[in-house]
């Protein structure tokens, strides 16, 4: 029988997390996402949810910690990402249920996310999770 759990990845584990953010982002090389980790493991306010399977990774999530009007202490998701070999078997809700109890139990008041418009996959999933659209993200490159 499987064992699932979550634990804080840190700055030595890119090289596994590179492994699965590379399915999201095949555009990207390998070099690009371990360095693209690394910046974003220098930041305080930031942390990486691992998903093990009997100690295999097969999920990741990176977590923001932010203070916003609207919503109290925040915790922004992104790129939560199952292993494409694992998808469609549950684990996703697994995965976001363990963050959520992670999020109560520091106090947090929200999560949130985006998700892109054309991946209706993924709209389908979290509103199954609770999640409610409130607003457009908007983005200008510079």
């Amino acid at each position: 029988m499987s064992q699932f759990y979550v634990q804080l990845l840190s700055k030595s584990d890119v090289e596994k997390i590179a492994f699965l953010t590379q399915q999201l982002n095949p555009d990207k090389s390998k070099e690009t996402l371990v360095e693209m980790h690394k910046q974003m493991f220098s930041f305080n306010g930031y942390r990486c949810f691992g998903f093990f399977e009997n100690s295999v990774l097969v999920g990741i999530c990176s977590g923001w910690i932010t203070v916003k009007l609207y919503s109290g202490k925040q915790l922004e998701l992104d790129n939560v990402i199952i292993d494409k070999t694992k998808q469609s078997q549950g684990l996703g809700k697994l995965f976001i249920d363990e963050i959520s109890l992670w999020a109560k139990n520091n106090e947090f008041k929200t999560m949130e996310l985006n998700t892109y418009v054309g991946n209706g996959r993924s709209h389908k999933f979290y509103f199954n999770q609770g999640f409610e659209i409130i607003g457009y993200h908007f983005q200008k490159k510079i």
